[in-house]
């Protein structure tokens, strides 16, 4: 009788990493849940990524969804703690595997937002990061790059569960108006099923970066109206100038330092949305994988 496979997630309570603790159950895993908070299936270890090493007794695999996320102000407690868990956690999480085939998931906004963006290939640089999410998860990446784990990359990850990028849009509406910085661009987004399926699949693919993403990128401003619609949000949309949404941001970043607060805007939420980014993910479906969902599966089922 062939034995169950033995999965660790790392961050499972989190949106991420439920997703794939669920998926790889579904797939007949045995799932073993890291965290500081217990995860939707399988056995409970807990793990403060930003302190000790993680109990990975038993576990044949791993998929590293564990990661502290946000836009805090340059030189704050928040961003000596992000690099606590993302870059620290990384390595106490790489030398407690060991051999074992790790999975590490990482974030699109490793790229250097300078050079063009309207294809992005794994081989893109990684550098000029506006932020310190940004800086933190491309140093733990490089840890991982060198360990011989594979690395995805998603972007805006969005899904069921969801309390960061569809949620934060619907807020920035204001009196029946949502401001975008610049006029449209081309966008990848990527489905959390996508990248579960990614995760759960990786372990077996030649380590090394694989971008993950959606079928097709997206029309901003189109996308955009199907999620206000969706939601029963009326608004409609208006261009500012990027010139002048960058004047705010700094000036938002520059209060952040002063209060140590995360800012109200920043460099880096202007250029998610005010520039095309479009990846390449041929390398990912070269291994076999297919990505099966879009934005408009998830409307339709979440708000249907």
């Amino acid at each position: 009788m062939t034995r169950r496979p033995r999965i660790a997630v790392t961050g499972a309570s989190g949106f991420c990493g439920g997703h794939v603790a669920r998926a790889a159950e579904a797939q007949g895993a045995d799932v073993v849940c890291l965290g500081r908070r217990p995860g939707p299936v399988g056995e409970f270890r807990f793990w403060d990524a930003a302190s000790g090493p993680p109990d990975l007794s038993g576990v044949d695999r791993v998929v590293h969804c564990a990661a502290a996320v946000g836009d805090p102000a340059p030189g704050s407690g928040a961003e000596a703690r992000m690099r606590a868990v993302n870059v620290d956690g990384t390595a106490r999480l790489l030398a407690a595997a060991g051999d074992r085939p790790v999975v590490w998931v990482s974030s699109a906004s490793v790229y250097d937002p300078r050079p063009d963006r309207g294809l992005v290939r794994e081989d893109h640089p990684r550098a000029g990061h506006l932020n310190a999410y940004g800086r933190t998860k491309a140093a733990g990446e490089e840890l991982a790059l060198r360990a011989g784990a594979v690395v995805l990359r998603p972007r805006a990850v969005y899904g069921p569960g969801d309390t960061q990028l569809l949620p934060r849009l619907l807020s920035r509406v204001r009196a029946g108006t949502l401001f975008l910085p610049g006029p449209d661009v081309t966008l990848s987004l990527t489905a959390v099923e996508n990248l579960a399926d990614a995760c759960l699949a990786a372990s077996g693919w030649p380590p090394g970066p694989y971008n993950i993403a959606d079928p097709l990128p997206y029309a901003r401003d189109a996308a955009l109206r199907e999620v206000l619609r969706a939601h029963g949000v009326s608004a409609r949309l208006r261009h500012l100038p990027p010139g002048l949404a960058g004047v705010a941001a700094r000036t938002a970043e520059a209060v952040a330092r002063r209060t140590g607060t995360e800012p109200v805007l920043s460099r880096y939420a202007v250029d998610q949305l005010a520039h095309t980014v479009v990846l390449d993910v041929s390398r990912a479906m070269a291994q076999g994988w297919t990505p099966r969902r879009s934005l408009r599966d998830y409307l339709a089922t979440s708000t249907g």
